[in-house]
C-alpha cells in the first residue's frame, strides 16, 4: 500500500521497483571508492568511465549492453499505470512547494547513474569520462560532446554548475543540508569540463557520486520562466532525458512523451532501455476506482499493493479470456521500510517506554493472517531482506564501533538483543500477554488509569494519540490498532484526511503518527543524514518523525567513513541495532515478490535483474500482441 506524503519520497520509493534509476529525485546518494579496472592514468589523474564503492564495475568500456534488457526491444506504444494515493499540481520535483506529479523528474539527467544488476556501480551517462586524483579532493567531469537538452541547445559545464549551485541554495531543505557537508564548491574549467572539489572532511566513499548523482536542469529554461527555483509550476524545467512533457491535466493525468531528438539513444548504458513512444499515469481518488479503471482498460499496467486485492479480486472476465496476464515476481530489493512513524518532536512520545508501549499493541501476526491472506513478511529492520540486518546480540565486530559510543548510547544496545517487538497472538486481535507489557511499559513511564479508565499523567492530561490516514484500505488496518490501544487506556482515534491535508500536516510536523517509508541502500551513505540525522531533522521531508540523537549522529558518521565492505557491514548492523531500539517506529511489513498484472501486449526479458522490476525502464510493447487485442476491441 502506497502512502507517500511527499512525492520526491514517492518517487524515490515506488519507482526503484521500476527500474528508473537516474532518472528520480532522490536523496542524495553515496556509492564511489575505486575506479574502474579500465580506468587511465593521465597527469596523475585516474580516468574512467564508471566507479564501483568496492572491487570493479561490472561493465568494462567497451560493453555493448546491459545484460538484463534486449537489445532488439522494438520501440513503440504506451505504458500506462495508475496512481491512487493523492493528486499533484506541480511538475516541479524538486521543492517543498506543491506535489509533483509521479516520475516529474525523468526529464532530468546526472553525469553518472546507476544499473539494476549490480550494486554500488556508476556509469558515465552525461559525462564521456571522470578524473580525479588518488585522493579525491576532487572529481572533473568531462561531458559528451553531442549531450543535448530536449529543446536541442547543448548541454554545457555551465548549467551543470548552475545546477548544482540552486539545489545547494534553494532546492529542498534536505539538500540544501546535504550537499555542503560533501562537496565544498564546483567551477567550469571550460564549455564541456566541470570539477567538484570536495569537503576534506567528507567520506572518501561518498564523493564522486554525490557530485555525479545531481541533476542537471537548463539554466536558460530556469531563467526564460521567471520564476523562483522554489515555486511550484507545471510547465517543467528543461532537462536531456529520453522523455518530454506530452499533456498534463493537474490532478488527473500526466503523459510523458519520447524525444525523438533525444541524445544518448544510442549510448550502450541506454540501448534496449526507454521502449515507449509515452508513459501515461492515470490519477485515481482511490484504489478502488483504480482497480475498476485497470478491468475496464483505462490504464494497461497494473503493480497491485493490495493482498486483499491480490487475493481476491483478480477473477474479471479479461483475466480469465487470457487477455491479462497476472505474475507474481520475485523482488530482491530491500524492503521499503513502511512502518508508523511516531513522531518524535510530541512530548507525549519523548519516554521510550511509551513508544515501545504503542509498537507492542501492532499485532501483525494478527493482521497478516487476517486481513493480508498470510501474504506478507514482517518488516523489522531497516535493511530487511539483506545481510544488513542486525541480530540478536551485538557481535565483537559491533562491539569495537559500539562501545567508544557507550555513554550516548541506549543501555539495551549493549544487554538486549536488537529490538523486535515479540510475536502477538495469530488468533485474535487483542493479545492479553502483550496489553499487561504495554500497560507496565506505560505505568513505569508515569501514565496511570483514571476513573473513565484512560491513562493520564501527573498534570492529568490523556494520553492521545492520533493516526492521520488518506486511505481508505488502511482504514481496516489502523482500526483494529486503535481498538487495541483504546482497550489499554489510550485515547486513540484514526483521522481520515486527504492526501493534501496529510501532506501539509506531515511537513508542519503536526501529527502524531503517520505511515512512511524507511527506504535504504545496500551501501549506504550520505543519505542516511537526511533520514535520521539531526543536522536539517526539522525540516527534512525524509526524517519525517524528527530523530536527532547524538548516538544515531555519531554511528551515520562510521558508515559514512566505511572504506571496504568489512568495515561497512558490521557498521550498517550496528546502527541499525540502535535506530530499533529508538522505537520511533512500528513496523508494518513488506511484500517478497512484485504482484503485477498487465494486458497480454508487455514484454520483459527472460532475467529480470535482482534490484529492479523495470516496467518503465526496460520492458517494452509486442506490436503484433497489441494489435491482436485491438482487433479483439479490448482498446
Amino acid at each position: 500500500m502506497q502512502t507517500r506524503q511527499a512525492e520526491a519520497k514517492a518517487a524515490s520509493c515506488s519507482f526503484r521497483s521500476a527500474g528508473m534509476f537516474g532518472l528520480v529525485a532522490l536523496p542524495l546518494v553515496a556509492a564511489v571508492f575505486l575506479a574502474s579496472a579500465a580506468r587511465a592514468q593521465s597527469d596523475d589523474l585516474i580516468v574512467t568511465h564508471a566507479v564501483s564503492t568496492f572491487g570493479e564495475p561490472k561493465y568494462g568500456p567497451d560493453f555493448e549492453h546491459l545484460d538484463y534488457v534486449n537489445p532488439d526491444a522494438p520501440q513503440g506504444g504506451e505504458m500506462s499505470f495508475a496512481w491512487s494515493s493523492g493528486s499533484f499540481d506541480s511538475m516541479h520535483p524538486y521543492t517543498r512547494v506543491g506535489r509533483s506529479a509521479v516520475l516529474a523528474s525523468m526529464f532530468f539527467e546526472a553525469m553518472l547513474t546507476a544499473t539494476a544488476d549490480e550494486i554500488g556501480s556508476s556509469y558515465c551517462l552525461l559525462c564521456e569520462s571522470m578524473a580525479y586524483p588518488e585522493g579525491r579532493e576532487y572529481v572533473i567531469f568531462t561531458i559528451r560532446e553531442n549531450a543535448r537538452f530536449s529543446d536541442g541547445t547543448p548541454l554545457t559545464a555551465d548549467d551543470a554548475l548552475f545546477s548544482y549551485e540552486i539545489l545547494r541554495d534553494e532546492g529542498l531543505p534536505s539538500f540544501r543540508a546535504s550537499i555542503p557537508l560533501t562537496i565544498a564548491s564546483a567551477e567550469v574549467l571550460d564549455e564541456r569540463r566541470i570539477k567538484f572539489t570536495f569537503n576534506p572532511e567528507a567520506p572518501l566513499r561518498g564523493r564522486i557520486q554525490a557530485a555525479g548523482g545531481l541533476p542537471v536542469f537548463s539554466r536558460a529554461s530556469h531563467e526564460a520562466s521567471g520564476l523562483a527555483f522554489e515555486d511550484s509550476r507545471l510547465e517543467p524545467l528543461i532537462g536531456s532525458g529520453p522523455y518530454v512533457l506530452g499533456e498534463v491535466e493537474a490532478g488527473q493525468r500526466v503523459v510523458y512523451t519520447r524525444n525523438r531528438d533525444y541524445w544518448g539513444d544510442a549510448l550502450p548504458i541506454n540501448i534496449g532501455r526507454n521502449n515507449f513512444d509515452s508513459i501515461r499515469i492515470e490519477y485515481y481518488g482511490d484504489a478502488v476506482a483504480a482497480f475498476e479503471g485497470f478491468t475496464a482498460g483505462n490504464y494497461l499496467f497494473r503493480q497491485e499493493s493490495s493482498s486483499q486485492s491480490w487475493a481476491t479480486s483478480y477473477d474479471f472476465p479479461r483475466l480469465e479470456e487470457g487477455i491479462v496476464q497476472r505474475e507474481e515476481l520475485h523482488d530482491g530489493t530491500i524492503s521499503s521500510g513502511q512502518s508508523f512513524a511516531i513522531n518524535l518532536r510530541r512530548e507525549k512520545f519523548q519516554d521510550v517506554r511509551v513508544r515501545e508501549a504503542l509498537a507492542a499493541m501492532f499485532n501483525f501476526e494478527w493482521t497478516n493472517q487476517t486481513l493480508f491472506y498470510g501474504l506478507y513478511a514482517p518488516n523489522v529492520s531497516f535493511w530487511e531482506n539483506t545481510d544488513l540486518a542486525a541480530t540478536g546480540l551485538p557481535s565483537a565486530e559491533e562491539l569495537e564501533i559500539l562501545e567508544p559510543l557507550r555513554d550516548i548510547l541506549p543501555e539495551r544496545v549493549f544487554s538486549e538483543e536488537v529490538f523486535a517487538t515479540p510475536q502477538s497472538d495469530p488468533d485474535r486481535t487483542l493479545d492479553r500477554r502483550q496489553s499487561r507489557r504495554a500497560i507496565a511499559l506505560l505505568e513505569e513511564a508515569g501514565w496511570q488509569p483514571g476513573d473513565d479508565g484512560l491513562l493520564r499523567n501527573g498534570a492529568g492530561e490523556t494520553l492521545d494519540v492520533e493516526f492521520l490516514n488518506s486511505s481508505t484500505l488502511f482504514d481496516r488496518i489502523i482500526n483494529p490498532y486503535v481498538e487495541n490501544l483504546r482497550a489499554i487506556g489510550v485515547n486513540a482515534v484514526l483521522t481520515r484526511v486527504d492526501n493534501a491535508q496529510l501532506q501539509q500536516r506531515q511537513r508542519d510536523a503536526d501529527f502524531d503518527i503517520v505511515t512512511d517509508h524507511f527506504p535504504m541502500g545496500y551501501e549506504p551513505g550520505p543519505s542516511l543524514r537526511q533520514y535520521f540525522g539531526s543536522l536539517g531533522a526539522d525540516e527534512s521531508l525524509f526524517n519525517v518523525m524528527g530523530l536527532a540523537d547524538e548516538g544515531v549522529d555519531a554511528l551515520i558518521e562510521i558508515v559514512v567513513d566505511a572504506e571496504t565492505q568489512e568495515d561497512l557491514t558490521p557498521a550498517v548492523r550496528a546502527l541499525d541495532r540502535v535506530l530499533r531500539a529508538h522505537v520511533f517506529r512500528v513496523p508494518q511489513w513488506y511484500n517478497p515478490n512484485h504482484w503485477v498484472a498487465y494486458y497480454d501486449m508487455y514484454r520483459y526479458p527472460e532475467a529480470l535483474p535482482p534490484y529492479a522490476l523495470g516496467f518503465v525502464d526496460f520492458w517494452w510493447v509486442d506490436p503484433e500482441a497489441e494489435q491482436a487485442l485491438r482487433d479483439q476491441g479490448v482498446f
